[in-house]
Parts: structure tokens; sequence; C-alpha cells
């Protein structure tokens, strides 16, 4: 299982997170948000860590030219889209990109939003699914209605995101079946800055669900 934990904002929490498992490690290049990194700052962390793990860069709102200006400075293998992209945007990142994974995140507030999403299957590598919340992109801790994602099988990978924590993510994982799991909040001191204790123990509790 694929395995994000974003928000993240120093080699040293990013090198140790690796290490206890995660697959994945996710920069906020948004400037709205707490966990937001300057180009600079981006730059340092992806050359640090590529050898670690996956690096995802998660935009919202950008031009293409613009992400892609990043991807070049930065080398970041993955770009995750968290704003309020097109279907025609994200066709025209992957002809700007064809080499970088495309993963299209949409925030969920009914069972409508769960159809509307399909429409991205043809055109980028993976979903990721978060709660909804009108003042903010990500990392708020909300949960999403697992219940309402028990029947959610698009044709392509697919992350879970919003409000997983170490204690709640084995009940998620009992009830729904994504490709991978998206935690930010939910192992953190503050936002930006992760509880190394509370990652431990989210990777203990998932080696006991996952065997």
């Amino acid at each position: 299982m694929r395995i994000k934990i974003c928000g993240i904002t120093t080699v040293e929490q990013g090198t140790q997170i690796a290490r206890m498992g995660a697959t994945d490690l996710g920069f906020i290049c948004v400037p709205s948000s707490p966990r937001y990194l300057k180009l600079a700052q981006l730059q340092t962390l992806v050359s640090e860590l590529a050898g670690v793990a996956n690096t995802v860069g998660v935009f919202a709102d950008f031009s293409v030219a613009t992400i892609s200006h990043v991807v070049a400075l930065t080398n970041v293998a993955t770009v995750q889209l968290h704003g309020t992209e097109s279907v025609e945007f994200c066709q025209e990142l992957r002809q700007a990109l064809p080499d970088i994974e495309i993963i299209k995140a949409w925030r969920v507030r009914s069972s409508s939003d769960l159809v509307a999403i399909q429409a991205y299957s043809q055109v980028v590598d993976g979903l990721l699914l978060d709660a909804y919340d009108p003042n903010a992109l990500g990392g708020t801790g909300q949960t999403l209605d697992w219940e309402q994602l028990s029947t959610f099988k698009p044709s392509i990978p697919w992350l879970l995101a919003g409000g997983l924590t170490p204690d709640n993510v084995c009940t998620a994982l009992s009830q729904i079946y994504p490709d991978g799991i998206d935690l930010s909040s939910g192992v953190e001191v503050s936002p930006g800055d992760k509880n190394l204790d509370l990652v431990d123990r989210l990777f203990v509790n998932l080696r006991s669900r996952l065997g």
C-alpha cells in the first residue's frame, strides 16, 4: 500500500518518516498553506529526499507553465493537483509533463462528487479523495464519510485522505479499500512539524492491519 505523509518541511523529519515506512513524501507549493515551502526550500528537500521516498509536489490552481517550471527546477517526481483543475487542464499538463505522475485530488461533499471525479481517470495517473472544507484546501483534520466510499472503485489507483490518524486508519481500511493513504495533520505537532511518535504508531498499527 502507498503511504504518503504530506506537509513535510524538513529533511530530518522527511528522512526519518521515510525510514519508518512512508513510500511518498508530500511538499506543499501553495502559498496560502501554513505548510508552504518556497522554491529554494523545495529544491533542497527534494534533492535530499528523492533517494528515500517518492517526492510529491502539491499545487492548487497554478498554470501549466508554473507547474512545469517548478518541476524542472526541483525534479519533483509527482504532481498532485489540489484545486479546481478541469479535465482539460489535466490533459494539457499531461502533454507538458509526459513523464511525471499526476494525481488529481478531489474534496468530497456528496456522492455526486464520486461520479464527477471519474472523468479524470483517462487523463491522470491517480486520484485522491479528501474532506471538503470551505476555508482550506487540505490538512484540516476532517474525515470523509467512509461508508459513502465503500463502493468507490475507479479504474485507476486512488488514495484516501481527510482526517486520518494512527488511531482511526485501521477502522477506515476495514470499510474501504484504497490503493494508498495520505496523512498530514493527523501526525503533526503543528502545521509542518510532524510528531514522529505518532508516525511510528501509524506504521505499527498499519503493520498489524496489513501484515
